[in-house]
């Protein structure tokens, strides 16, 4: 059973997705219009969505497939939320795990650690996106 802080942090990882893929903040009516659209299961009201959008619910596992698939987001993110960031992450083949970081690197890492959870995962997809564009 998820916890009042688990159902809240799902909520705005939910507004997050939806403000990054429509645009716009949805309210309970659309989004269960809209996502039962794209559900091929049982429908959701817009009470249903309701919970969802005040923290008071997590949805099933078929319909976080459906929410992630529709807003173009990690199933597990938008469940559970980042996961822990380990240093060496990315460093591996690059020669960077046999090099000290420096004080500016341990400061940056710092400020984004203190960062909110939607936050870090925004600017992590920034910097997969540039590295995609190396």
């Amino acid at each position: 059973m998820p916890t009042h802080d688990e159902k809240a942090a799902f909520s705005k990882r939910l507004e997050l997705a939806l403000r990054r893929s429509q645009g716009m903040n949805v309210g309970a009516s659309e989004l269960a219009l809209r996502f039962n659209l794209r559900h091929t299961g049982a429908s959701v009201s817009a009470q249903t969505a309701h919970k969802w959008l005040s923290g008071r619910s997590i949805p099933t596992n078929d319909k976080l497939a459906t929410l992630s698939n529709w807003l173009n987001v990690d199933k597990h993110w938008l469940h559970y939320g980042p996961p822990p960031v380990s240093m060496d992450n990315g460093a591996k083949g690059t020669g960077a795990e046999t090099a000290a970081p420096s004080t500016e690197v341990i400061q940056l890492a710092q400020k984004i650690q203190a960062l909110p959870a939607h936050r870090r995962y925004l600017l992590e997809e920034l910097v997969n996106q540039l590295q995609d564009n190396l």
